[in-house]
C-alpha cells in the first residue's frame, strides 16, 4: 500500500517497500524542506549564494543512519537512501548537492578508499557534518575524458607528496574542510586529502552559471601543495578503484531526476489549478491537462527505473548509463512542459518552474553527459566502440 506521502506522485508503487520508520524520517524531511528551506530558495538562487542555514538544518534532522532504519547489516536500505535523494531533489537540485555531496559521495569514498582506521574514525563525523569534504576530479580541460587526460600531478618527495594542477566544477569546495584531490602519480593515480586552507591551495568561485546556482562550484588551483603520505588514500590507485567505490551511487542521478520531476509536477499542478484565464482555471483546459499527464508519466517511469536500478536486479555500467540518459531526457522534457504551463509566469522564480527548467540542463550534462552515456549503450548494442 502506498503511503499518503507518495499517493499522488508514485502511481506505480515504487515506494511500497519503505518501512514506517523510513517514511517517518522522509515525512519530517519533506516538512522541513517545505517550511524552512523552500522559502529561502528564490532569493538565494537569484543571488547565486548558498544560504548558511541549509546544511545545519538538514544535518540536525539526523537523516544519515538513524538507528530505527538500520538493517541487520547496520546500514540504511538503498530504497531509503534513494527516496531521501528524491525528497531533496523535489525541493531543489542545489539543496540535494549540498547534502549528498557530503553525506553520500564524500562519505562513500572515504569508507571505501581510505585506510580502515581513518574511515572508522571519520565516518560518524562525516555523517553528522562535523568533518566535511568534497570530491575533486574534473579539470578545466578534462571532464568526460578525465580518465585519459588527467593533468594534475602528485610527486613523491620523501615522506610527503607535492601536488600541482587545477580542478574545475568542484561543488561544495568552499564549505569543505578537505578536498579529495585525484592526481596522476608515477605508478597510476592517487587520491589525496588536502586541507582546503593548505598553503598553495586557491579557490575561485565559478560565476555566471544558469544551473545549481546555490552551490558554490569552484575552480581549484594547486601550486606546490605539500601533504604527508598519510593524506593519500591507500585503496585508491586507479580509476577502476573509483568506479568500484561509487558503484552504489550509480542510481543517484536517476533518483535526482525523479525527485525534480515531482517538484515540477507539484509546482505546475498548483499553478494550473490557481491561474484563471478565459474565465476558468487553466487546469481545466485539455492542452494543460495533456502536459500534466506527460509530466506524470515521465515521473512515474523515471521513479520506477530508479527503484529497479537500486534494487540490484541488474548491475553494471550499461544499465546505469541507460537509466541516466533516459532519466535526463525525461527530466528535460518535464521541465519544459512545466515551464510552458506557467506561460509568462513560468520564467519567474516565485513559481519555482524556472529554476527546475534551468537545473534540468545541469543534470543533462553532469553525469557523464547524455552523449557519453549514449555511446556506452551503443557500444553494448553493436560491439563497436565509438570513442576511446
Amino acid at each position: 500500500m502506498i503511503s499518503d506521502l507518495y499517493e499522488l506522485i508514485d502511481p506505480l508503487g515504487s515506494s511500497v517497500g519503505l518501512t514506517d520508520a523510513e517514511l517517518a524520517h522522509l515525512t519530517r524531511l519533506r516538512h522541513t524542506l517545505d517550511t524552512e528551506i523552500t522559502p529561502l530558495i528564490p532569493a538565494a538562487w537569484e543571488a547565486g549564494e548558498t544560504p548558511e542555514s541549509i546544511r545545519p538544518t538538514l544535518a540536525g534532522l539526523g537523516l544519515v543512519d538513524p538507528a530505527d532504519v538500520l538493517g541487520p547489516d547496520g546500514h540504511e536500505s538503498a530504497l531509503y537512501q534513494g527516496f531521501r535523494t528524491f525528497e531533496l531533489s523535489r525541493c531543489d537540485l542545489s539543496v540535494q548537492i549540498l547534502f549528498n555531496g557530503q553525506a553520500s559521495m564524500f562519505r562513500t569514498l572515504i569508507r571505501e578508499l581510505a585506510a580502515p582506521d581513518r574511515a572508522a574514525a571519520w565516518d560518524r563525523k562525516i555523517a553528522d557534518f562535523e568533518l566535511t569534504g568534497c570530491f575533486a576530479l574534473t579539470e578545466p580541460d578534462h571532464g568526460s575524458d578525465v580518465a585519459g587526460g588527467l593533468e594534475t600531478t602528485a610527486v613523491r618527495d620523501g615522506d610527503s607528496w607535492v601536488i600541482n594542477g587545477a580542478k574545475k566544477w568542484i561543488g561544495n569546495a568552499a564549505i569543505s574542510d578537505y578536498l579529495l584531490i585525484i592526481a596522476r602519480t608515477e605508478d597510476g593515480i592517487g587520491g589525496f586529502l588536502v586541507p582546503r586552507e593548505a598553503p598553495g591551495v586557491q579557490l575561485e568561485k565559478i560565476e555566471g552559471k544558469i544551473a545549481v546556482r546555490m552551490v558554490n562550484n569552484a575552480q581549484i588551483t594547486l601550486a606546490d601543495v605539500r601533504v604527508p603520505d598519510s593524506a593519500r588514500l591507500p585503496r585508491l590507485n586507479s580509476f577502476a578503484d573509483i568506479n568500484r567505490a561509487m558503484r552504489g551511487l550509480r542510481a543517484d542521478v536517476v533518483w535526482t531526476a525523479a525527485g525534480m520531476q515531482a517538484g515540477i509536477l507539484e509546482a505546475a499542478r498548483s499553478y494550473a489549478t490557481e491561474r484563471v484565464q478565459f474565465g476558468k482555471p487553466i487546469g481545466g483546459f485539455q492542452l494543460v491537462q495533456e502536459k500534466l499527464a506527460r509530466i506524470y508519466a515521465n515521473l512515474a517511469s523515471t521513479l520506477a527505473m530508479a527503484e529497479t536500478l537500486t534494487r540490484g536486479a541488474t548491475d553494471g555500467v550499461v544499465p546505469a548509463s541507460l537509466a541516466k540518459l533516459f532519466a535526463a531526457q525525461r527530466l528535460r522534457e518535464s521541465a519544459a512542459l512545466g515551464r510552458e504551463i506557467g506561460g509568462g509566469n513560468g520564467v519567474l522564480l516565485e513559481h519555482h518552474l524556472a529554476r527546475f527548467f534551468a537545473d534540468a540542463e545541469g543534470v543533462y550534462t553532469f553525469e557523464g553527459t547524455h552523449e557519453v552515456n549514449s555511446l556506452i549503450v551503443g557500444r553494448h548494442l553493436t560491439g563497436l566502440g565509438a570513442f576511446h
